[in-house]
């Protein structure tokens, strides 16, 4: 079976539900992650250890990330979804490395997931921060004829966050499956890069994307936010 079949086709069953590949391979990265979790959670007793000196450089790096894009006093809010969305997608892409496995988010149902999530979090983090009439009210101004008009963007940019890390990360593989049947495997160092620095880059323009929405949402006027990365690949 090859990678692109074993994306769709189902491993095992759940009584009526099959269990896909993708579901799977995201199971474990979050399993992954909750070891990590635990692992740090026995680590962190006072004393100053190399994992928990990377763990605090990885969060204050995010955490200045955010900064850039949202008000001081909104970053911590915001930094528990934001990084988490962040370093799940970054190693989700990067799954794609170990043989036999694929990228969760080469599957569209796996990024339509997290574009989803995306979606959702705006909407509680403006609900949140302004309360559900205030944050509706910026649908019908400046004037209510535009009502339509903003949720079809609404929908749009959620369809397009997902269709552009899927397409993305297909692509790569695609193109490095092309590279290994023309040119054998004499040139793996480089395609490897070639798939960690992609990997990086769609999870930092996935993550600053949401993060960009989500400041959008907290905003207490109409404007968009200054930052804006709708044209990056």
């Amino acid at each position: 079976m090859s990678r692109a079949e074993s994306a769709t086709d189902a491993v095992f069953n759940l009584g009526p539900l099959a269990i896909s590949g993708t579901v799977v391979t995201t199971w474990g990265v979050m399993a992954g992650f909750g070891f990590l979790i635990i692992l740090l959670r026995f680590s962190l007793n006072g004393q100053s250890s190399r994992l928990q000196n990377a763990t605090e450089a990885l969060v204050v790096t995010i955490e200045t990330a955010i900064g850039e894009v949202l008000p001081v006093t909104t970053v911590r809010r915001v930094l528990p979804f934001v990084a988490t969305l962040w370093l799940f997608v970054l190693v989700a892409n990067l799954v794609g490395l170990i043989p036999e496995l694929h990228a969760p988010t080469r599957d569209l149902s796996a990024t339509s997931a997290l574009a989803v999530l995306v979606f959702g979090s705006t909407h509680w983090f403006g609900i949140r921060d302004h309360g559900l009439r205030n944050h509706l009210r910026h649908y019908v101004q400046p004037s209510f004829i535009l009502l339509p008009f903003h949720i079809i963007s609404e929908l749009t940019r959620t369809l397009a966050l997902a269709i552009r890390l899927f397409g993305n990360m297909m692509s790569l593989e695609m193109a490095a499956l092309l590279v290994l049947l023309i040119a054998g495997f004499l040139v793996p160092v480089p395609l490897l890069m070639l798939h960690v620095i992609e990997a990086v880059v769609q999870a930092y323009i996935f993550g600053m994307l949401a993060l960009i929405y989500i400041a959008g949402a907290l905003e207490t006027n109409d404007s968009e936010p200054s930052l804006s990365m709708e044209n990056k690949p």
